[in-house]
């Protein structure tokens, strides 16, 4: 690994040398994340459920940054394919420095129609995938000791919101594991972090707005518009916002922040 000095912030490729994984990073904010790490420097690999859109976005990746870029097919919730996944990438690039835990999903639902199969897939998914990613990791950033995690949470995870219990009680989870895995590995140079975005320019809020055009009848802008609302700047935050402050941390430079949770939603919560 490669870090550069105490002015590492303002070198133009801080993390190079460093290999960062980032999951559901072939789209959205995973994606943007893996963009960020590699105009960092950083070599990187992408976890997705879709080969297609994962050999995409390495071509992109490499074209545009001259980094290596490895891939993997996997569901974050299975910890077969999990664990096979992340010995295919540390095979190829190395033991990882960085892990993005970004994939999940987002679906609504009122609690009386919330069945115990949605919300099983709600928690595997968004926390459990959390878990079984960073065991992956752990051991070998202990090793080294030195290693960022970041989980890519939601302002859902610091209060509540109606009709998503299930993805809301997910998110606590992944911010609740962010903070105590935070104290357990605060000596053994690993920094863990929680970002928490806001309504974002997404997959999962285009989901989100067709399932309000369904339900409710009205338009499409006019239910984007209303998510919009939500936040004081009156806009959708953009995947690009939410990866440059989970690139910040992880630089080297960020060795001092750690358990928290980082709220990117134009002061629609405020710690």
């Amino acid at each position: 690994m490669t870090t550069t000095s105490s002015g590492d912030l303002f070198a133009d490729t801080p993390l190079t040398g460093q290999h960062a994984v980032i999951t559901g990073g072939s789209r959205g904010i995973g994606a943007a994340c893996a963009d960020a790490l590699a105009r960092l420097g950083a070599n990187v690999s992408l976890v997705s459920r879709s080969a297609d859109a994962l050999a995409t976005k390495k071509q992109e990746i490499e074209a545009a940054r001259g980094v290596k870029v490895a891939t993997a097919v996997a569901d974050v919730a299975d910890p077969e394919e999990v664990e096979t996944a992340f010995a295919a990438v540390t095979d190829a690039l190395g033991a990882p420095h960085i892990l993005i835990n970004n994939a999940g999903i987002g679906k609504s639902a009122p609690f009386h129609r919330t069945t115990l199969d949605f919300w099983q897939e709600t928690i595997a998914l968004n926390l459990t995938g959390a878990f079984l990613c960073t065991q992956q990791v752990y051991g070998a950033m202990r090793e080294a000791k030195y290693g960022r995690i970041v989980n890519i949470a939601s302002i859902v995870g610091l209060h509540g919101y109606a009709y998503i219990a299930a993805y809301a009680a997910s998110k606590h989870g992944v911010v609740g594991l962010t903070r105590s895995l935070a104290l357990e590995a605060a000596k053994s140079g690993i920094t863990v972090n929680a970002v928490c975005p806001g309504y974002t320019d997404t997959d999962l809020v285009t989901e989100a707005v067709d399932n309000i055009v369904e339900k409710t009848g009205r338009s499409a802008d006019d239910a984007r518009a209303e998510l919009a609302s939500t936040s004081p700047i009156g806009r959708l935050i953009t995947p690009e916002e939410v990866a440059e402050t989970a690139a910040w941390l992880c630089l080297p430079s960020s060795s001092a922040i750690t358990g928290q949770a980082i709220v990117v939603a134009g002061g629609a919560v405020q710690n």
